[in-house]
């Protein structure tokens, strides 16, 4: 679930922690959400509006009684323009006074006249987390609908160590795609391979490639958001994801391919974004292999299996079986004979020479035709990919 231009109210409290709300900005902001603030006069000890200001482009609200907003009803207008309200810090006074229906500030008021999504970072001490009364509000406000993320067990600013530190950002981030997914893909599985492959020669020497992973890692993000069982079947180097999703972790093509086998049998969708490698060493040479003076040497490679043809042969086929093909040219009349030697339902061609970059361009083509997918993030081309695949069933 992309954050691109989701409407995102970032609630700051007072503790400690507020200093690593103009962090979380700057990350919203990256990912080109629309970000607004609020703080309580307390939080402006930590961190000052101007700060929180500069990196959303947005002016800070703090006062409840602002004549000029007010006359607008700005409380009400801000708690209904946002897509997604996250409270980070969520210090124990404010979830106290948020279960209590108490609305005395302008956080406080924006939360009670909130109907949408609400997610709640707490941070605090270890004992006052622990206090029953506190352990009773978040339970209260859990069984309203709120949505928690934390806190974590650690070093805590005041020298204690326990529950109580605010979530770590990336944590953050997946937990407020959580929220603002649909939940339209749940009760289907998806299974995803990301990554480059290593084919040893050596004990530290491997064949491999340029691949990071990085779009087969966003699109399962983007459906395990959505409510998707996501099993990710990863390369050397494929980023950990916060998201709940089942990881298994390979290094060669023949590890991928037995992984992806036995998880794809049965499941609703199978995409294979993974840069596997065609071949492998013939023969796994112990420890180091020196050179002793040779300005030359022959090795010998054999072809690895071909990983999404024999899960789109299966008894059990996923439902939709989607191939990826990089190619130097002719890229969609490449990929077009792929799809039907391989015998899947759609194929992304891409541009090999962009493998590891930044972005991400193709063709998704099918037994319709063919589209051309413009240059977009790896995040956001995800996203684009996710929506094809999910009407595919719908347009068959």
């Amino acid at each position: 679930m992309s954050l691109y231009r989701r409407r995102i109210l970032l609630g700051v409290a007072g503790g400690i922690a507020a200093y690593r709300s103009a962090e979380l900005v700057r990350l919203l902001v990256k990912e080109q959400a629309e970000v607004r603030c609020v703080m309580t006069r307390s939080a402006q000890a930590f961190i000052t509006p101007l700060t929180l200001e500069a990196l959303s482009g947005e002016p800070v609200h703090d006062e409840l009684f602002d004549l000029t907003a007010e006359r607008e009803m700005g409380h009400i207008q801000l708690a209904r323009w946002a897509e997604l309200m996250v409270v980070a810090p969520a210090t124990a006074n404010v979830l106290a006074r948020h279960a209590h229906g108490m609305a005395d500030d302008l956080l406080t008021t924006i939360l009670l006249a909130r109907q949408g999504p609400v997610l709640m970072a707490p941070a605090m001490n270890q004992a006052m987390w622990s206090h029953p009364s506190t352990q009773a509000n978040v339970a209260l406000l859990r069984e309203r609908g709120i949505h928690f993320i934390g806190p974590d067990c650690g070093a805590l600013a005041c020298g204690e160590h326990g529950p109580g530190r605010m979530c770590g950002l990336s944590e953050l981030l997946a937990a407020m795609r959580m929220c603002l997914g649909s939940g339209r893909l749940r009760g289907e599985r998806w299974v995803i391979n990301a990554g480059p492959t290593w084919e040893a020669w050596d004990r530290v020497r491997v064949l491999t490639n340029r691949a990071s992973g990085r779009l087969g890692y966003y699109l399962a993000e983007a459906a395990a958001a959505e409510g998707a069982e996501t099993i990710l079947v990863a390369g050397p180097g494929v980023p950990h994801s916060s998201l709940p999703m089942t990881r298994l972790d390979v290094e060669s093509a023949l590890d991928m391919h037995r992984a992806c086998l036995h998880a794809a049998e049965g499941a609703d969708v199978f995409v294979a974004t993974a840069a596997v490698s065609d071949f492998r060493f013939a023969e796994r040479m112990g420890g180091k292999h020196k050179r002793a003076g040779r300005q030359r040497m022959r090795v010998e490679l054999v072809a690895n299996p071909d990983i999404v043809a024999d899960v789109a042969r299966l008894p059990g086929r996923p439902g939709r079986v989607i191939a990826f093909a990089a190619e130097c040219r002719d890229h969609v009349r490449s990929a077009q004979q792929k799809m039907l030697e391989k015998g899947v339902d759609a194929i992304v061609a891409n541009d090999a020479e962009r493998m590891g970059a930044e972005e991400a361009s193709g063709w998704w083509i099918d037994e319709r035709g063919v589209v051309e997918l413009p240059a977009a993030s790896k995040r956001h081309f995800a996203e684009q990919l996710l929506e094809r695949i999910a009407c595919m069933e719908d347009e068959a």
